[in-house]
């Protein structure tokens, strides 16, 4: 048994922020605990090796779901990163806050933009963006968080984007400005064409500190309560540490909750069912799960300097491959989806409800049809920005090593489904614009000139997550039964237990949801520092 003033379950995006934060002050002791590996792959620091990762169990945990039942019973896909770092490792890098008013939606609960502002800016060590007219006072240069413009600018992706606007919509530099609307190219989580994910940015810097201490490869099976005080975990292989203040989970929104029930804490009912004796009823333990239900348009192209394999394309790669090592520049710092847009559906609304990632490669089934895979060509990714499906993960088991069932629930509402067709088309006119038809040999989905109920069938077809599952421990207020932690991020009713991932959003932002998650633990840090320190 070994003692620590805290322990981290979850070196993920929060995971390393915590790690971080909490280990700058010299009189506290932190525990890092990982489930997966280190993070020293050459394939997380190079952006184009997100394709052997997000396919794979390599690096990830690689969730299914439960069938989904407005989708014709489809399994979809959850990858989640299992390593250091935690998704930060394998996603596609890009920096998006979400609109300004996603945070006005949680103000009752003293997380308005006002208050999180500061600790985007904290984090935040901007390359290209200071004092544009569009960004003035929105970004930070000194954080540990680096983000820059991409170093792979394929004229392909421009193209999309030059469609859009030759359709209408606006051209905007800077999607975390103070307007989101429009079209454009998205920013990265990189420096000087390297993956920067939270291990890379938070924790390497300072692994030396004497008094943080990082396990990997250690799965934790429970948190460890007597009388409703969170005492420390126990590991998957019996290992105990104890908890002097607290122990903050950062598990991510599919593993928090899990490792809440196998505990002991959560509905009473499940519990029962799975033979858990109750520590703690809280009914919202892994309920309220969201994520972006999103659709992928697939081409094939005439162009060979996309991403794919074919005997023409093999000396290109090689060229590649020797100016990323060279000067980290060229397709393989890319991050697949160097454009995109936010855009409306309705022009009354007041912020984008639809979300395009166009991709310079053709990605289908999350580039696990690998015949698909080789082929050169691009794709386009719509995604619902604030759906009404709501879902949960629940328990298949008492046995932490079972994948809980998650089920998204996506499209249940039909508001989801009406607001994902009228985006595929918004995204099919742009797709069908000269500018970038040009470079179109064949549409793959062969969603084209498809009238409503067809296109709709289509949708039901292919719809999936687009990697952004958050809320299923959700912050509220002590008067909302489906609340499990409070605006401290404190589990109700726990003393020294907090939860502090994407899973205590209680609603989807507009956006990816990277970025976010790190500002919520940039600010938990400062929570948790202002407590103890002050006792």
């Amino acid at each position: 048994m070994k003692h620590f003033d805290f322990i981290i379950v979850g070196g993920g995006s929060a995971g390393c922020v915590l790690a971080a934060r909490l280990s700058e002050c010299a009189n506290f002791s932190v525990l890092l605990l990982e489930a997966g590996g280190e993070d020293t792959s050459p394939l997380i620091k190079m952006p184009a090796g997100a394709v052997s990762m997000v396919p794979t169990h390599y690096n990830n945990w690689a969730f299914d779901t439960a069938p989904q039942q407005a989708m014709a019973n489809r399994i979809g896909y959850q990858p989640r990163g299992k390593v250091l770092g935690g998704s930060s490792a394998i996603n596609a890098m890009i920096y998006i806050r979400g609109h300004q008013q996603d945070y006005q939606d949680w103000a009752h609960l003293g997380w308005g933009w006002d208050d999180v502002l500061p600790y985007f800016i904290k984090s935040e060590n901007n390359q290209n963006l200071y004092n544009d007219s569009n960004s003035k006072d929105l970004h930070g240069h000194n954080g540990p968080l680096y983000v820059s413009n991409s170093y792979s600018n394929h004229p392909i992706a421009d193209a999309f984007v030059d469609a859009g606007v030759a359709l209408g919509y606006p051209h905007i530099d800077d999607f975390n400005g103070f307007e989101q609307e429009g079209m454009g190219r998205y920013q990265v989580t990189q420096y000087k064409g390297q993956r920067f994910s939270a291990s890379r940015s938070y924790l390497e810097p300072i692994r030396y500190r004497n008094n943080l201490t990082v396990i990997t490869n250690s799965e934790v099976a429970k948190v460890i309560l007597e009388d409703k005080v969170c005492k420390g975990i126990e590991t998957l292989d019996g290992k105990i540490f104890t908890a002097e203040k607290e122990v903050l989970l950062s598990a991510g929104a599919i593993k928090s909750p899990q490792i809440l029930l196998l505990s002991g804490v959560g509905p009473k009912e499940q519990l029962a069912n799975n033979n858990i004796k109750l520590q703690h009823e809280l009914d919202g333990v892994g309920q309220n799960l969201q994520d972006h239900p999103d659709y992928v348009s697939c081409f094939e192209s005439n162009r060979t300097d996309l991403y794919g394999l074919s005997a023409s394309a093999i000396p290109k790669m090689i060229k590649q491959a020797y100016q990323y090592f060279k000067n980290g520049q060229g397709i393989l710092t890319s991050n697949f989806a160097e454009t995109g847009g936010f855009l409306k559906t309705d022009k009354a609304l007041q912020r984008p409800d639809i979300q395009f990632h166009f991709v310079i490669a053709t990605v289908k089934d999350h580039a696990r049809d690998w015949r698909t895979s080789l082929k050169h060509g691009f794709s386009n990714h719509t995604c619902v920005l604030r759906p009404k499906s709501v879902g949960s993960v629940t328990l298949k088991s008492n046995n932490p090593t079972d994948c809980p069932i998650i089920d998204p629930n996506f499209l249940a509402h039909e508001d989801d489904v009406n607001t994902m067709l009228a985006g595929v088309k918004m995204a099919n006119q742009i797709l069908q614009h000269d500018l970038i038809k040009r470079y179109q040999v064949c549409s793959i989905n062969q969603d084209q000139n498809l009238d409503d109920n067809e296109l709709i069938d289509k949708i039901k077809t292919l719809t999936d997550s687009v990697y952004h599952p958050i809320g299923t421990c959700k912050m509220g207020l002590l008067d909302d039964p489906s609340a499990v932690v409070n605006n401290q991020l404190e589990v109700i009713g726990i003393e020294n237990l907090r939860v502090v991932d994407a899973s205590v959003f209680p609603n989807l932002i507009g956006g990816n949801t990277n970025a976010p998650t790190i500002m919520v633990a940039e600010r938990c840090a400062d929570m948790i520092k202002e407590k103890w320190l002050n006792n």
